[in-house]
């Protein structure tokens, strides 16, 4: 299965604008073959929303990922992108899954990250949501989230072939390190491709790494963007052509 990943500039407070630019580059994988396209954690918002974000929320089945099932449904493919889920008590950092054929998940961000997002969001419990797209299985985290091990492993464990994973990683020597070593050892440690969907550019308060990347079971990476630009990366999803590494690297089978 063909993935896309749209490393994606959004529009702060205009989501208008950011579903406008999401359906673009649907269009782009589409015609690329894709059956997923990804795009960034709070891609429909942005990042650095900060006081818009409890006017911009929206409920998990609402107008807004209505909009995003019919883009899926118009362009033929799958789409996960960050969204401020609003419900009746809280808000959160979420990501909406679609297939555009009345499939859909929500995947609820469990690792927030610093006083910035603990003031506008609340942390839900660390859980799985697991998809199956194409004969695909599918898990999700956002950003932070993978930074912790068992997160990653946890999905493994629970059958996931692609870990799908938009994120608003920042600049610095941190988030580069992230980025160019952590994706692939989290990809190689679990034998599951990592897909890490980044902003790129900046706002008014952050300025973000770029560096988006799907990384296979092997550790090596099959589709990178650069730190600058808007980029939509392609990569071809093949659990079967991992059985060597598999097979040499059991880390599942004998974790004790």
């Amino acid at each position: 299965m063909k993935i896309a990943g749209f490393q994606m500039q959004p529009v702060v407070g205009d989501i208008e604008a950011n579903l406008a630019k999401i359906e673009a580059a649907a269009d782009e994988a589409a015609t690329e073959g894709a059956e997923l396209l990804i795009a960034p954690e709070l891609a429909l918002t942005g990042y650095g929303a900060a006081d818009l974000f409890p006017d911009l929320a929206t409920p998990a089945h609402g107008p807004v990922t209505a909009r995003l099932s019919e883009i899926a449904e118009r362009h033929g493919l799958a789409i996960v992108a960050g969204f401020a889920e609003k419900t009746f008590e809280n808000t959160f950092n979420s990501a909406f899954f679609t297939d555009g054929m009345g499939q859909t998940a929500v995947y609820r961000k469990c690792n927030l990250y610093g006083p910035y997002e603990r003031k506008w969001f609340a942390q839900e419990d660390r859980r799985q949501v697991l998809v199956t797209l194409g004969g695909i299985r599918l898990g999700f985290l956002i950003c932070y989230d993978v930074e912790f091990p068992e997160n990653v492993r946890q999905l493994a464990k629970g059958g996931a072939d692609l870990v799908v994973v938009p994120t608003a990683l920042p600049t610095g020597w941190s988030g580069e390190f992230i980025a160019e070593h952590m994706i692939q050892v989290r990809a190689f440690e679990n034998q599951v491709f990592v897909a890490y969907i980044n902003h790129s550019g900046s706002d008014d308060l952050f300025a973000y790494a770029g560096l988006s990347r799907i990384a296979a079971p092997d550790g090596k990476l099959i589709a990178e963007a650069p730190a600058e630009g808007e980029a939509l990366i392609i990569a071809e999803v093949d659990p079967a052509a991992y059985a060597q590494s598999r097979a040499e690297n059991t880390y599942l089978a004998d974790l004790v």
